[in-house]
């Protein structure tokens, strides 16, 4: 299924409250393959109408994905805010959160 597979880091965020009970982000990072694509003008379109700002979408192996919350490619971060199983292979629909911190909801 991969025809130009690239590597891409799945990112996980946990939060663990301090001494005073706040939450302190904290990240963890695996690697994976993935195919990288454009999303369709569809999905940008629904996207649009329903706040999301649709950028990529990534197919990864279905057993390599964790339900991670991010993904990090060309040294840019992606919040998944999607994802469709097709087989053994899960497709990952990502929009950039330029200026929010990884995790952070986006309805907030």
């Amino acid at each position: 299924m991969l025809n130009s597979s690239v590597t891409i880091r799945l990112i996980s965020v946990t939060l663990t409250k301090d001494s005073n009970g706040v939450g302190i982000p904290s990240e963890t990072f695996r690697e994976v393959f993935a195919e990288v694509t454009s999303v369709s003008g569809s999905e940008w379109a629904e996207g649009g109408r329903v706040g999301v700002n649709p950028e990529l979408r990534f197919i990864v192996f279905e057993p390599d994905y964790e339900r991670e919350e991010c993904i990090e490619y060309n040294g840019q971060r992606y919040r998944i805010y999607r994802t469709y199983t097709d087989g053994d292979w899960i497709e990952l629909y990502t929009e950039k959160r330029n200026g929010a911190p990884i995790g952070s909801d986006p309805n907030e």
